[in-house]
């Protein structure tokens, strides 16, 4: 299965997330090693899910980069 991780910078390096499960969700110091973390994390998490008779979410987010003209908006935002 293919999940969409979300990596966060936070001070003790990186935070993962799985979009489509986000109660899969861990911490590392260095992006590879939170990579890491989170796919451990997903198969502990199936493991659980599974022996609880629980369904794993399916993969369904569809990401897309979308442009937001923020120098138009900062006009707003000036006091």
């Amino acid at each position: 299965m293919n999940f969409t991780a979300c990596y966060t910078k936070i001070d003790a390096g990186y935070m993962g997330q799985l979009l489509e499960w986000p109660e899969v969700i861990t911490e590392g110091g260095t992006l590879d090693e939170c990579r890491a973390m989170l796919i451990d994390a997903a198969n502990e998490m199936a493991a659980v899910y599974h022996e609880d008779k629980i369904a794993i979410p399916q993969p369904s987010i569809m990401l897309e980069p979308i442009n937001i003209n923020l120098l138009r908006l900062s006009k707003f935002s000036r006091v």
